[in-house]
């Protein structure tokens, strides 16, 4: 086993999880990334950046809206690590095509819900399950879960709703957990970002820029995957021992209603 912390991301080749996982090796975690992109390239890519910082990291391709390739990772991680401090759940999608919500299928709903709510859920399951029992081997460590939703978890955008609905989802999602896992000392926090520069934003990147332009965001700027990575740094470092179930926005401002 390591001696040194080891963190699980999903999603962690490339965008908001590529800036988690090199910050969480910055702080000290070995790291292991879950991905399910059918080029490996951009996890080959991050390994060999987490690696050039002296820590140890592995990439696992899989589903985690798949019940055998969770198992799978949650098998895999414990021979090659064995030991798991810190599960990020930020693997995630978007609709294929935005749809107007009167007219949307249910092909696009069932995706967005098995890739973004129902697998981080069961993946938390099987790592708490994990986790208890090296609470009870070790009372002292500090073990936590970080679920990456969105501000759209309680904005309104009815061309994408299948995705809100998925962050709501894991937003209650954490709550649950924080409050089920407090008695083993495992707490549960929630970051919301808000308009990330990524793959994903790019086909909206003159909207945005429009937006922030005109203020829609008090702090004028995207955000980058470095500043979703530096909060879950923070949680990661037992900065906030005190809080579980808290979300943290990463949103320029976002969240302030004003006139």
């Amino acid at each position: 086993m390591t001696d040194r912390k080891v963190a699980l991301v999903t999603g962690g080749s490339r965008g908001i999880g590529k800036g988690i996982a090199l910050a969480l090796a910055n702080v000290g975690y070995d790291i292991a990334i879950n991905h399910f992109d059918a080029d490996e390239t951009a996890a080959e890519q991050t390994v060999r950046e987490i690696s050039s910082l002296g820590r140890k990291c592995r990439a696992w391709k899989g589903d985690v809206s798949s019940a055998v390739d969770r198992g799978a990772l949650v098998r895999d991680i414990r021979r090659a690590f064995g030991r798991l401090d810190l599960l990020v759940n930020n693997a995630g999608v978007a609709p294929l095509e935005r749809v107007e919500i009167l007219e949307a299928g249910e092909d696009s709903f069932d995706r967005l819900m098995s890739i973004n709510l129902k697998g981080p859920y069961f993946l938390t399951q099987a790592v708490a399950n994990w986790m208890i029992e090296q609470r009870r081997a070790d009372p002292d460590r500090m073990l936590a879960i970080v679920n990456i939703s969105s501000i759209s978890a309680y904005t309104s955008s009815p061309s994408r709703a299948e995705y809100c609905i998925s962050k709501a989802g894991v937003s209650m999602a954490t709550r649950l957990w924080a409050d089920r896992l407090a008695e083993f000392g495992i707490n549960v926090y929630e970051i919301q970002p808000g308009i990330i520069a990524t793959e994903m934003t790019a086909p909206v990147k003159d909207k945005y820029d429009k937006l922030i332009d005109e203020g829609l965001t008090p702090i004028k700027r995207w955000g980058t995957p470095e500043d979703v990575g530096k909060a879950v740094a923070a949680i990661a470092q037992g900065l906030f021992p005190f809080s579980t179930g808290q979300v943290f926005g990463v949103d320029g401002g976002f969240h302030i209603r004003r006139l």
